[in-house]
């Protein structure tokens, strides 16, 4: 199985949660790995991922890594929107190319990417990186239909999650409760609220399902609540 963007955040928790359980590669811009797997150094953004690296056989690809650029839309420019494309979109259509003949060797192959709540409720300050994740559903439905029945591709949308990447709009204890009671569930999500729910998609237990957006938000995405 191959966890990219597993130094931090999700993609770190989810490497601890399965170390006993497979055989683990990694991959992300540090030069190692986390728990000392086999680990592949690799900018998601600009350069493909090298196959000479890869086992002949992949049980499961999760994809990671992404951005949070919050800005009002007059102060976008075509390079940002482009930047945020690179790592949400692109790199994971090169950690996919990359893998597809290791997967498809695999009884049972999952393909877990991440995108995030703000695709299917509009929020304001984030085109960009809704246009990115809106992307990679996209891609998500379309490989799931066309990899089907040999290989599972499914996506979870997040709302804000407590990790490294969300620090800028977590900064302080102020914004951290401003977060929270926006959702429902009145606080904001932990890693291991969405490693668990990837651990799921990889599982032979979601042997049936593929082409799904899983929304893991505490709520935000669907629910309304009167006080």
């Amino acid at each position: 199985m191959l966890i990219v963007g597993a130094t931090r955040g999700v993609g770190c928790a989810l490497t601890e949660a399965l170390s006993d359980d497979c055989d683990l590669w990694t991959a992300s811009r540090a030069a190692n790995s986390p728990l000392g797997s086999p680990h592949i150094e690799w900018d998601a953004s600009t350069d493909d991922l090298p196959t000479e690296s890869l086992p002949t056989r992949l049980d499961g690809l999760v994809y990671c890594p992404g951005t949070i650029r919050l800005m009002p839309f007059p102060r976008l420019t075509d390079q940002m929107f482009l930047e945020d494309l690179q790592v949400n979109l692109f790199g994971a259509i090169r950690a996919l190319r990359a893998t597809l003949p290791s997967s498809k060797s695999s009884s049972d192959p999952s393909v877990v990417l991440f995108s995030t709540v703000a695709v299917a409720t509009g929020m304001p300050m984030h085109a960009s990186v809704s246009a990115a994740k809106g992307a990679l559903e996209g891609l998500t439905r379309s490989l799931a239909a066309e990899f089907a029945p040999k290989i599972r591709v499914n996506a979870i949308a997040p709302s804000v999650t407590d990790t490294p990447l969300a620090s800028g709009i977590l900064r302080n204890e102020r914004l951290r409760q401003a977060a929270a009671s926006r959702h429902p569930m009145e606080r904001i999500g932990q890693v291991i609220d969405l490693a668990g729910v990837a651990r799921f998609l990889l599982s032979p237990e979601s042997s049936w399902m593929t082409g799904q957006i899983i929304h893991v938000d505490g709520g935000i995405g669907t629910l309304r609540r009167f006080n």
